[in-house]
């Protein structure tokens, strides 16, 4: 008996085989979850779909999650295919490069427009189209990190847009606390990703985290599609608006011991 046996996830954010969303969807299909996975534009279809069809989904739709029409679209499909869905995976963040460099007071209008719209907005837009399909039971979860609430420097206005993301998701679980539906965060350590690589000064970073985190080491999507399936199955279904930290306990320390 997997833990997920008999539920319906539907994971946005897959981009290619390093993806958290990918880790994600490899550890909800070992514990046996029904899987549909989408992604963002006709570039990343080549990369997603042969992925897919390593874990037997067939269900792959793609998504711009800053249109309302799309998002009604691949509801709609979603519903036809599967009925209901009982967990909806957010694993989507985007800013421009240029902002995710030097100081964050150059942040442009529309590059914190920007950020918002994809990396915050969208859970909640994603949410409401999905809210009368997820039935009891059911949850939904997405990712952020700990520059929400210490600065990272170069990260600048994605850390102010997942401190807003935590915010939704503790408006979000009061909400869908009334129809007995959870909704989590993870907040993980660096990952070598796609989108890691558009802060400026990310490598660096990576390298000193597992040399002064308390478990002196680095994390890996397998351990952030662990931590997924933990709160998206039943053993946490007294859990709700939540984040919950995979990232060695890097998040414990106020000063990070000198590197001898």
């Amino acid at each position: 008996m997997g833990l997920l046996d008999g539920k319906t996830a539907l994971i946005f954010g897959v981009a290619n085989e390093r993806s958290i969303a990918w880790g994600i969807a490899q550890a909800f299909s070992r514990e046996g979850a029904e899987l549909g996975i989408s992604y963002a534009g006709e570039a990343l279809e080549r990369r997603v779909r042969p992925l897919a069809a390593q874990i037997g989904c067939d269900f792959v739709e793609p998504c711009d999650v800053a249109s309302d029409e799309q998002i009604e679209n691949i509801t709609a499909k979603a519903v036809e295919r599967f009925g209901k869905v009982d967990i909806l995976v957010h694993a989507i963040a985007f800013a421009n490069r240029e902002e995710l460099s030097g100081p964050y007071y150059n942040t442009s209008r529309a590059g914190f427009h920007l950020a918002m719209d994809i990396s915050v907005y969208s859970f909640t837009a994603l949410a409401k189209a999905f809210q009368p399909y997820i039935p009891a039971k059911g949850a939904l979860l997405t990712l952020t990190y700990y520059g929400s609430e210490k600065v990272t420097p170069n990260y600048n206005v994605m850390g102010v847009a997942k401190a807003a993301l935590e915010a939704s998701v503790r408006y979000l679980a009061y909400d869908f606390g009334r129809q007995g539906v959870r909704v989590n965060a993870i907040s993980a350590g660096p990952v070598r990703t796609l989108a890691a690589a558009g802060v400026a000064g990310f490598k660096e970073m990576y390298q000193r985290y597992a040399e002064v985190a308390p478990l002196r080491s680095n994390i890996t999507a397998e351990d952030v599609g662990n931590a997924a399936v933990f709160l998206c199955s039943d053993l946490a279904s007294k859990i709700t608006g939540e984040i919950l930290f995979v990232d060695s306990g890097y998040n414990i320390l106020g000063v990070a011991e000198p590197i001898e």
